[in-house]
């Protein structure tokens, strides 16, 4: 009887391994800690969207090779997000970030992002967008990597890329996210991208968009355009 108690005790945790593991491998989210999380009757979040409807975003397949090419310091870059609730403005950072701030530009050039959704939003800590497929799921096909800054944190307004937890530390595809709290407390494993100077309000307006038990908007919040300008 003890050795098939035992028996029965390790299946149970070989199964319970295995479950984490499918998890890992599939979800590109950042995961919040309670400090940093709101409830939506803390927000508001069930006075609905507050945004123009529209349809939801259909999945969409867009082929883009593997980017190269690398953002030049010397210049800024601006990407205008344009959706349903509003438009914000991220300026990426060609600095800290010109590798991932490169591909970003690329994907968004060929209309990578245009129809697309966010597809996950929590109350008090992120919205995330940028998978063609609207589930969380999906990419571009490839994953670049590029370290982010050692003294990076992630508050209010900077806007970094999903990764699954089974990556290494700056990898990234198309998923991004924009952080909503003061500070996500995060440590610094996702890759810079930038931080929104504008529209910060528009932010905020989807950051409390009512949610379904998946952190998917039960009302579609869309990504009309997303293009990036030089200066």
């Amino acid at each position: 009887m003890p050795r098939l108690l035992t028996l029965l005790l390790a299946c149970l945790l070989l199964a319970f391994a295995a479950c984490g593991e499918d998890d890992t491998e599939t979800a590109a989210t950042p995961e919040p800690t309670p400090e940093a999380t709101a409830t939506p009757e803390d927000t508001g979040g069930e006075q609905g969207s507050g945004c123009e409807p529209v349809d939801a975003a259909e999945p969409k397949q867009v082929e883009v090779a593997k980017p190269k090419a690398k953002l030049d310091p010397a210049k800024t870059y601006l990407a205008t997000v344009t959706t349903n609730c509003g438009a914000f403005t991220i300026e990426l950072d060609a600095k800290r970030a010109p590798k991932t701030g490169g591909a970003f530009k690329e994907l968004a050039d060929a209309g990578f992002f245009d129809g697309t959704s966010f597809h996950r939003i929590v109350s008090g800590f992120v919205i995330q967008g940028g998978d063609p497929e609207g589930t969380g799921m999906g990419g571009p096909g490839w994953t670049i990597v590029e370290a982010p800054p050692g003294d990076l944190t992630y508050t209010k307004g900077v806007v970094a890329m999903a990764k699954t937890a089974t990556e290494p530390a700056g990898a990234s595809g198309s998923q991004f996210f924009v952080v909503t709290a003061e500070d996500a407390g995060l440590p610094p494993d996702y890759a810079l991208l930038g931080k929104v100077t504008d529209g910060q309000d528009v932010v905020d307006l989807i950051g409390v968009a009512p949610v379904g038990a998946d952190e998917q908007p039960t009302e579609p919040i869309v990504m009309e355009s997303v293009t990036v300008e030089e200066q």
